[in-house]
C-alpha cells in the first residue's frame, strides 16, 4: 500500500463527504469510481477489510434482495459485515462499501455478471452463489453464453472460491461443470406446479445439439431438466427444498442439506422466493450461520427498497416490485393474477443504458394473462410508455399512457369517483430498473403524507380527484373495467375463427424454440391479431425444432433470430427445406425474416468468426469486414417503400451484410443514429419478390402497421391463389397507439 492507496482513500472520502452533505445524494458509486481511478488495484488493497472473507451475490434475478437477506442473517449471527445493500453492484459501488464502512468480519457483496470478472480476482472471495442467468440487457449484456465464460473466467482466476449454484439452472449448471471451483449445488426437489409461459432462455442442451427435456420445470428454464442425446442433466442436490407449500402467506420448505433437513420459511409469497430462500439458506449453512439466525432474518426482512414493498395508502394495499426481464415480469404478473379482486396495475419501462435500449424483450411477457380480467385498469409509464401500450393492445388490454404513479392515482380516483372502481381496489406497479426509483419515491411521499394525516387520506384515497386529465397523445381518454377490442368493431369480412366457411390464412412461425431472441414471436402475434380483429380466420403453424411443414399449404412464413447455437440448428433444418422454401419464394409467397433468419436467406452468413452456407434464397451474404467485432447496436428510423410513415426499430448484430446487384434494400436510414446492413451505405434489410429481411427488431412490426398489412395483403393474395377465393381488401384499423409509438421515436431519434 503505497502513495496511490493513500490518495484514493482520501479521494473516497472527500467525495462521499461531498455527496451527502452538499448534494445530498446517495455516495453508493461515485466515490468507488473516483477511487479506482486514483489507485485501480484498489479492492485487492482494501480486501484485508474483511478478516474471515467474503461472499458475493451474483445473478440476473433476486441479487439485492438475496444479498441483503444474507446480510441481516450475518448480523443476526452476530458477525459484522460491510455489504453494498444499495445494489450498486458493480466495481465501483463494492469499491464505495469497502472505503466508507469500518473494517469488518465478512464482505457480503452482489456484483454485477458481466462485473464479477473484475471483481472477484480481487476479492478472492470464499463464495460466490450463483442464483440464475436470464435473458436480459442484451444491448449491453448480448448472449447468455458471453456472460457464462465471463462468470467462468471470474472462478478461474480466484480457484479457491467455493460456487454455490442453483442446479436447477441449466445455464448456471453448465458453468459449474467447466470450472475446476469446489461447486455446491443447490435446487427444488420437487415441482411447484406452476403454469407456464411462453418463451425460455434455455431450450437447447449446453452440452449438444440436443433438446432439454424436463421431468418437471419450474419457470423460465428453471426445473428438473435432462438431455436424451448426452449425459447433461441436473446434478444431484447438495440442498434440496422439498415438501414446499406456496400460497398467500408465503413459502414454507423442508431444505436438506448435507448433515440435516430443517424447516424454513419466507413471508414472501413467490415462486422465485422459494428459490431465493434455498440459495441463502445454503450460503449460511455453508459459512456456520444457525438457522435461528438465519430464520430470524427471513422474517424479519423488509428491505424497503421496492422490491416487493408493500404500502398502505388511501384505504388501499399497495405493492411495488422490481422486473426486468421476461421472467422477472411473468413471475410479477403471476403475483397479480392471483389476487382476484379488483385492481389497478401500472407497468413502467424506461429504456436508459442501465436498463437497456432494446426493449424488445416486452413481447415475451405473457401481459395476456390480464386479458378480460373484469374489474381491472391497466396504465403504461416510463420513456417507453407507449411502446408498452401497443404491446398491452395486442395482449386485449387498452392501457392509456400515464406521466407518473401519481397521475395513475388521481385516474384511479377518478374511477372510483364515477363508481367504476371501488375504493379499496388494490394496487400493483411494476417497474424496470432505473423506472423503479421515481415511482419508489412517489409512494414513500404519499406514504409519508398519510402518516401525517391518516383521517384525510382515509376521507379520500391518494390521488383521487373529480375528474380524470386528458388522455396523452396515443391513449385512450376513458379506462374501462375491462380491457375493449382495441380494433373497435369487427368489420363483417369473417368472424375470425377458423372454424368458418372461409380457409383462414396460414402462418408458418418457423422454429420459434429456437428463434426468439428479440421478442421475434411478437410480429407473428401482431400478423394475426390484425387478421382478428378484420374478422379474418388465422392459424399459426408452430414448427418447433425436428417438426416439418408443408409449405404449399402456408400463406405467410416468418423466420426470426437467435443465439447463436440455436441459429446454427435452425439453419441446418432450414437448409434441409431449401428447395421447398425457394419454391415457396419464387411462387410469390411472404416471407417475413429478422436478424438470423434474415442473414440465412443469403449465400453465407456468419456464425460466430465462421462463414457457413446460407439458404442462398436471396443474392446477399453476411460477413464481418477485417478483424473487427463491434456489433452494430442502436435504434434507427428508415425510410421505406412499404410505408408512409417513417419506420422504426433496433439493431443489433454483428454481422455485416452485402446485397447483390439489382436487390433492393427494405429501407434506407435516416436517424443520425443506426447502420442497417452494414459500415458503408446505409442500406437496410432486403426486399425480394415478396420477401422482407431486416435486422430491425422490436418487434418489427410493433410501431409500422404499414409494413404488417404490407405482409398480410400479400398473404392473402397467396390464400386467394392457394384456395380460388377472392382476396378480401383489409379494411383500416385504428393505429393510433401504433403511430403514437412511432411518433415519438421518430421525434426522439431526430434530435
Amino acid at each position: 500500500m503505497g502513495l496511490r492507496f493513500t490518495l484514493a482513500k482520501a479521494a473516497g472520502a472527500v467525495s462521499t463527504w461531498g455527496l451527502r452533505h452538499v448534494a445530498h445524494r446517495p455516495a453508493a458509486n461515485l466515490p468507488g469510481k473516483i477511487a479506482l481511478k486514483v489507485d485501480p488495484v484498489l479492492l485487492d488493497e482494501l480486501r484485508g477489510k474483511c478478516a474471515e472473507g467474503s461472499v458475493v451475490t451474483v445473478g440476473t434475478n433476486g441479487k439485492t434482495s438475496t444479498n441483503n437477506l444474507l446480510a441481516d442473517a450475518f448480523e443476526a449471527a452476530g458477525r459484522t459485515i460491510i455489504c453494498n445493500r444499495t445494489g450498486a453492484n458493480l466495481a465501483a459501488g463494492i469499491a464505495s462499501a469497502l472505503l466508507q464502512q469500518p473494517a469488518a468480519q465478512w464482505g457480503v457483496f452482489e456484483c454485477d455478471e458481466l462485473w464479477l470478472a473484475h471483481v472477484l480476482p480481487c476479492l478472492r472471495s470464499n463464495y460466490v452463489l450463483l442464483l440464475n442467468l436470464f435473458r436480459d440487457q442484451l444491448d449491453r449484456c448480448g448472449e447468455i453464453d458471453r456472460i457464462q465464460t465471463s462468470i467462468a473466467g471470474a472462478l478461474a482466476a480466484s480457484p479457491d472460491t467455493v460456487l454455490i449454484y442453483n442446479a436447477d439452472d441449466p445455464l448456471c449448471a453448465r458453468i459449474a461443470d467447466t470450472v475446476d471451483n469446489r461447486s455446491i449445488p443447490f435446487g427444488l426437489a420437487e415441482s411447484m406446479d406452476l403454469a407456464q409461459n411462453t418463451v425460455a432462455d434455455a431450450q437447447m442442451c449446453q452440452k449438444c445439439d440436443g433438446m432439454i427435456q424436463y421431468r418437471y420445470r419450474q419457470y423460465g428454464q428453471l426445473g428438473d431438466y435432462f438431455c436424451e442425446r448426452c449425459d447433461f442433466a441436473r446434478p444431484e442436490l447438495a440442498y434440496a427444498g422439498r415438501d414446499i407449500s406456496l400460497g398467500a402467506g408465503g413459502v414454507t420448505m423442508e431444505v436438506c442439506g448435507p448433515v440435516a433437513c430443517e424447516r424454513v420459511r419466507t413471508p414472501q409469497p413467490t415462486p422465485y422466493a422459494a428459490y431465493n430462500l434455498v440459495a441463502a439458506y445454503a450460503l449460511c449453512r455453508e459459512t456456520g450461520i444457525p438457522t435461528a439466525a438465519f430464520q430470524r432474518a427471513v422474517e424479519a426482512f423488509d428491505p424497503r427498497n421496492g422490491r416487493l414493498q408493500r404500502y398502505r395508502l388511501g384505504g388501499r394495499d399497495v405493492l411495488l416490485n422490481l422486473a426486468k426481464n421476461p421472467t422477472g415480469f411473468n413471475q410479477n404478473l403471476k403475483i397479480v393474477e392471483a389476487d382476484r379482486g379488483p385492481k389497478m396495475v401500472a407497468f413502467f419501462i424506461n429504456d436508459q443504458v442501465a436498463d437497456g435500449r432494446d426493449i424488445s424483450w416486452i413481447w415475451d411477457i405473457d401481459f395476456e394473462e390480464l386479458a378480460d380480467r373484469p374489474d381491472t385498469v391497466v396504465f403504461a409509464g416510463g420513456s417507453r410508455a407507449h411502446d408498452l401500450a401497443v404491446r398491452l393492445k395486442y395482449a386485449g388490454i387498452e392501457a392509456p399512457v400515464v406521466d407518473s404513479i401519481d397521475d395513475a392515482f388521481v385516474r384511479l380516483g377518478a374511477l372510483t369517483a364515477a363508481d367504476v372502481m371501488p375504493a379499496d381496489a388494490a394496487v400493483y406497479a411494476i417497474a424496470n430498473y432505473t423506472a423503479l426509483p421515481p415511482v419508489h419515491d412517489a409512494l414513500n411521499a404519499m406514504e409519508a403524507v398519510e402518516a401525517l394525516h391518516p383521517a384525510a387520506s382515509a376521507e379520500a384515497p391518494a390521488g383521487a380527484t373529480a375528474a380524470a386529465p386528458a388522455a396523452p397523445a396515443g391513449a385512450t381518454a376513458a379506462v374501462p373495467a375491462a380491457p375493449a377490442d382495441p380494433a373497435g368493431p369487427a368489420p363483417s369480412v369473417g368472424d375470425g375463427d377458423s372454424s368458418s366457411a372461409e380457409p383462414p390464412v396460414v402462418i408458418a412461425h418457423m422454429l420459434p424454440d429456437l428463434l426468439n431472441l428479440y421478442g421475434d414471436g411478437g410480429n407473428v402475434r401482431i400478423l394475426e391479431q390484425r387478421l382478428r380483429w378484420r374478422g379474418i380466420p388465422v392459424e399459426v403453424r408452430r414448427v418447433g425444432h425436428g417438426e416439418t411443414v408443408e409449405l404449399s399449404e402456408v400463406d405467410l412464413v416468418f423466420m426470426g433470430g437467435g443465439p447463436d447455437r440455436e441459429q446454427k440448428l435452425a439453419s441446418e433444418q432450414l437448409l434441409a427445406m431449401r428447395d421447398d422454401l425457394a419454391a415457396y419464394v419464387e411462387a410469390d409467397g411472404p416471407l417475413l425474416a429478422i436478424c438470423g433468419g434474415y442473414q440465412i436467406l443469403g449465400r453465407q452468413w456468419l456464425w460466430g468468426d465462421e462463414l457457413v452456407p446460407g439458404l442462398g434464397i436471396i443474392d446477399m451474404e453476411t460477413r464481418r469486414p477485417g478483424t473487427s467485432a463491434d456489433r452494430l447496436i442502436d435504434n434507427m428510423v428508415l425510410e421505406s417503400p412499404l410505408a408512409t410513415h417513417p419506420v422504426v426499430g433496433y439493431e443489433n448484430h454483428a454481422g455485416r451484410t452485402y446485397l447483390g446487384p439489382g436487390v433492393e434494400g427494405f429501407g434506407r436510414v435516416v436517424s443520425s443514429c443506426g447502420r442497417g446492413n452494414n459500415d458503408d451505405d446505409r442500406v437496410e434489410g432486403a426486399r425480394y419478390k415478396n420477401v422482407v429481411g431486416t435486422y430491425s427488431h422490436g418487434p418489427a412490426l410493433s410501431k409500422n402497421p404499414e409494413v404488417a398489412d404490407w405482409m398480410l395483403a400479400r398473404a392473402l393474395d397467396r390464400r386467394a391463389r392457394r384456395t380460388g377465393q377472392a382476396a378480401p381488401k383489409l379494411v383500416p384499423l385504428d393505429d393510433v397507439v401504433e403511430l403514437a409509438a412511432n411518433e415519438v421515436m421518430v421525434r426522439r431519434l431526430a434530435k
